[in-house]
């Protein structure tokens, strides 16, 4: 008989993080579930790891590197769940969140998605920020869907079969393809968030992703474009992957994550010391970026004067 959810893992050279992330999701609360990990290429011991773990509702895919989308495609395909539970293999699934996620869609058969709030960490896993949703209701959502986007990929669970007639995971859409599909998603029935964190998201140089404020307007103007037809054409995905390829440097990838980190520890988790730490670290990283010494300089004023300019920040749409 098939398990209820599926949990769906993409994965790729995660060896350093994986092992917590799997060992969350065999702890959970709700056990009718297999755990889908699909090695998208890992050229480190990430299919090592999981193999290490002797329970039957682990599946292992390997294949050679294709991305995400595809990874996340072919995951689909194989699928056996009546419910699919998206999760990334360095973050951390909290107890109960299989069992919340199931009972919501279960109790509200009308929608085909639910996400949730998240704690977010930094790469030792120290507590950076909690993560509250733009919105909640479906009309919440899909009110600032072309303004945010309205789930945290990695926190969501969703009806298999809405996925596949939504047409899956864009293979153009790089970076975004998560909020492509919540775009055709909301056309079709409804979503919602749950107002608790479920998960634990670390952030990491490492990431496939950074802040997209560093990629530039150029990507920024293209994306917001691409969101709000809600389709994406070759053209279009050619010049951001080009983007993209330019920016995939240590120095970048680096100076990205402290800089998120920075601001992290001064607005939301007031701690100005370790906040110049890491902005220090970005200046070494990427000097020519003027934001940081910005930062470093708020850095030294009261937490109310920080928060102060950070509303001013998102009132002008900087932020």
């Amino acid at each position: 008989m098939n398990p209820r959810v599926t949990v769906l893992m993409p994965a790729y050279n995660a060896e350093k993080y994986i092992k917590e992330a799997v060992r969350s999701v065999l702890e959970q609360s709700f056990t009718d579930f297999e755990l889908l990990v699909v090695d998208d290429g890992s050229s480190d011991d990430t299919a090592s790891v999981v193999e290490a773990f002797a329970d039957e509702r682990i599946r292992l895919v390997r294949q050679g590197r294709t991305g995400i989308s595809p990874a996340l495609n072919k995951g689909l395909e194989l699928a056996l769940g009546e419910f699919v539970c998206r999760f990334d293999a360095d973050d951390v699934c909290l107890p109960h969140r299989l069992q919340l996620q199931v009972a919501f869609l279960d109790a509200h058969p009308g929608h085909l998605v639910v996400g949730s709030d998240a704690e977010y960490m930094a790469e030792d896993g120290e507590h950076l920020f909690r993560f509250r949703c733009a919105g909640y209701s479906h009309e919440e959502i899909v009110g600032g869907i072309y303004r945010h986007c309205p789930f945290i990929h990695s926190a969501v669970m969703y009806r298999k079969e809405a996925i596949r007639m939504a047409g899956g995971y864009s293979l153009l859409a790089h970076t975004f393809e998560d909020y492509l599909l919540w775009i055709r998603l909301v056309r079709i029935g409804k979503c919602a968030n749950l107002d608790e964190p479920l998960i634990r998201v670390r952030i990491n140089p490492a990431s496939t992703t950074i802040d997209e404020r560093w990629r530039g307007r150029r990507f920024n103007g293209l994306k917001r474009q691409v969101i709000r037809r809600g389709f994406i054409t070759e053209k279009e995905s050619e010049e951001l992957l080009a983007i993209i390829r330019r920016q995939e440097t240590k120095k970048i990838k680096q100076g990205a994550y402290h800089a998120l980190c920075g601001k992290k520890f001064l607005h939301e988790n007031y701690r100005p010391a370790k906040a110049r730490w890491h902005v220090t670290r970005a200046i070494s990283a990427h000097p020519l970026r003027l934001d940081n010494y910005a930062m470093f300089a708020v850095s030294f004023l009261p937490p109310g004067v920080i928060r102060w300019l950070y509303r001013k920040k998102k009132e002008i749409g900087y932020e």
